[in-house]
């Protein structure tokens, strides 16, 4: 007994996705058409009924069912109701057939359509030809005909899916698909399930009783956690992202320095402990746009030096605010058109924002988990008139190997209304540049930079509008004056295997002191990053280059070009990374600068650092 109904299990969707289907096509076919004794009439086309194995097409008229015989709503087109949803009933008066003419005209119609000019059985729906993919029953008529065999079809293999639908037709397919049960359960089911499957299953669930509850309770527990975030989420657009920085760093040479600019001494420079924090909020309102909005709080300054503090910054120093936090960055990047991104940048805007920097594994864009210093994650021409304006950018791609990119940054003064200040008719900064990837391996980029300060101190290869070192400037280089300026630079990366990369920029820049004089500035480094080596997330970087310096400084008189000394001042950095785990990294490094200030007669300073990077 228990096979049997373990077996009519199995096929009970069958009977009701029949009953379903058929049932339903009654009640949409009764509200979309006025139900009068006229639309109940016997068809000129006979139902076709499927023999045992298969089954029955709905919806045909009885013929032994008179107007007298049923009692139902009759709808004028005016008050037909709006929707398919509502059956309209059917009522069968006292003067119906009896119970052996009701089982008369059931078997008549479950012997139809068995005679030799019968059609095949159908075997898909789409031999239906009244039946579509976009009907709201199509999947229920396809699981029917396809997987159980239960319907057959009119003759002329149409469906009529629309017609209202007598009880005998409904008892006919009944019992056509009841006869499909029998056939489905003496077919080749009786080896589904036996009593000693049953016993071995209770078995099991006895043993493992205490690890299911464990299991049930562990789930009731993550729901009710889920639901508690779902209700106290910050926001369904917004994610928070997080970086905390420890740095500990000293000058272990070039501590007392002299010959800085203007005769000024450098003091001694102690041993500190620096932190910062940002708090990203990154939100997406379509899923491919991006809006940023970064609060910041550090306390890091940057160590002495004869050329201004400049020369030592490290990024941790970017945007440091005595310990109170302050919006660092607010920018939004959006798709216009397939190939194009656009950013507007409201705060703090930056052209590595929207332009690709290539320098991997050195680039970190002033965070904690690449280079050390500034100067070692990006070549200077992406700084100069960057780094505190206002502004947008964009970036488009020609195929998979071609982009072009650039952007207009008014530094300092973009919100400033004051005569001179403004967007356009203070300081800016007009980047652009073509970058080539023809393969995964190589990335090549020509960069050029027009910029415009209105105070030559503006002037400078800026981190949040503080100038980093424009080399030697003594005697008055660029005081009170204002700067115009074109800069040139090239950067490529190559990557040698998976586990060696070299990068490299050059950069020059043609700066004119108007009504004073002319200058030039280059600058240049090559690099190589030695990822995951020794344990995956880690990197070991090593960057040999040269800060910006002056030279070939033209007109002005001595006044001008007194006291600038010729030099090349390297710098020398070298840092490993190590991926402590997902979230946190610690990074030792030595920064040695020579000839500080452009001067071989400075001290060279070496500074070691220990930073410690938590991301959240």
């Amino acid at each position: 007994m228990s096979k049997i109904l373990w077996k009519s299990l199995l096929v009970g969707p069958a009977i009701l996705g029949s009953i379903m289907a058929v049932s339903t096509s009654a009640s949409a076919e009764a509200v979309s058409k006025n139900v009068s004794a006229d639309s109940l009439a016997p068809e000129s086309q006979q139902l076709q009924i499927a023999p045992s194995a298969q089954a029955l097409v709905p919806s045909v008229a009885v013929a032994s069912v008179t107007p007298e015989t049923i009692a139902a709503p009759v709808f004028t087109p005016a008050q037909a109701p709006a929707t398919a949803s509502i059956p309209v009933p059917v009522v069968v008066s006292q003067a119906a057939p009896t119970e052996s003419g009701a089982m008369e005209q059931v078997r008549s119609y479950s012997s139809e359509g068995r005679g030799s000019d019968a059609k095949p059985q159908v075997t898909s729906v789409s031999q239906l030809s009244d039946v579509q993919p976009t009907d709201w029953a199509f999947q229920a008529l396809q699981s029917l005909v396809e997987r159980y065999g239960c319907i057959a079809g009119y003759p002329d293999r149409t469906y009529r899916g629309n017609r209202a639908l007598t009880r005998f037709e409904f008892a006919a397919g009944l019992n056509s698909c009841l006869d499909r049960v029998s056939e489905l359960i003496a077919a080749g089911t009786a080896d589904l399930v036996t009593k000693q499957d049953l016993a071995v299953l209770q078995r099991l669930q006895e043993e493992f009783a205490a690890e299911l509850a464990t299991l049930r309770g562990r789930v009731d527990a993550l729901e009710a956690r889920t639901a508690t975030l779902e209700a106290q989420q910050f926001s369904t657009t917004t994610k928070l992202a997080g970086e905390a920085i420890f740095a500990v760093s000293d000058v272990f040479s070039g501590d007392n320095v002299s010959n800085a600019p203007f005769g000024d001494a450098v003091p001694n420079n102690n041993t500190i402990l620096a932190n910062r924090v940002r708090l990203n909020f990154n939100t997406s309102f379509t899923g491919q746009d991006l809006l940023v909005t970064r609060l910041q709080v550090g306390n890091a300054l940057s160590f002495a030096s004869p050329g201004g503090p400049q020369e030592t910054f490290q990024t941790y120093e970017a945007g440091s605010s005595g310990q109170v936090f302050r919006l660092d960055t607010l920018n939004y990047t959006f798709p216009f058109g397939s190939n194009t991104r656009v950013t507007l940048e409201a705060n703090a805007g930056a052209h590595n924002d929207y332009v690709p920097t290539v320098n991997p594994y050195f680039e970190d864009f002033d965070g904690g988990s690449g280079a050390l210093s500034s100067f070692a994650q990006e070549s200077p021409i992406y700084r100069l008139g960057s780094g505190s304006g206002a502004g947008a950018g964009f970036i488009t791609k020609f195929g998979d190997s071609l982009s072009l990119s650039g952007g207009y940054l008014a530094n300092v003064t973009g919100n400033n209304p004051g005569n001179t200040q403004g967007l356009f008719n203070g300081s800016y900064s007009a980047l652009g540049q073509l970058t080539f990837t023809p393969s995964d391996a190589f990335t090549l980029a020509l960069t050029y930079n027009n910029a415009y300060f209105t105070e030559a101190a503006q002037f400078g290869y800026g981190v949040s509008g503080t100038a980093r070192t424009v080399g030697n400037t003594a005697g008055g280089l660029l005081l009170g004056n204002r700067v115009a300026s074109d800069s040139y630079g090239a950067a490529a990366s190559f990557k040698l295997s998976p586990n060696i990369v070299i990068n490299g920029w050059a950069t020059t820049t043609n700066a004119r002191v108007l009504g004073v004089g002319d200058f030039n500035t280059w600058s240049y480094a090559v690099g190589v990053a030695f990822p995951d080596l020794g344990r995956k997330g880690n990197v070991l970087g090593i960057m040999v280059g040269v800060q910006p310096y002056v030279t070939g400084v033209r007109g002005g008189g001595t006044e001008f070009t007194g006291g600038i000394s010729r030099d090349t001042p390297f710098h020398i950095e070298g840092f490993y990374k190590y991926q402590l785990t997902d979230n946190i990294s610690i990074t030792p490094g030595v920064i040695w600068l020579t000839a500080p200030n452009q001067n071989n007669n400075n001290n060279d300073i070496v500074i070691g650092t220990l930073r410690t990077t938590f991301l959240f």
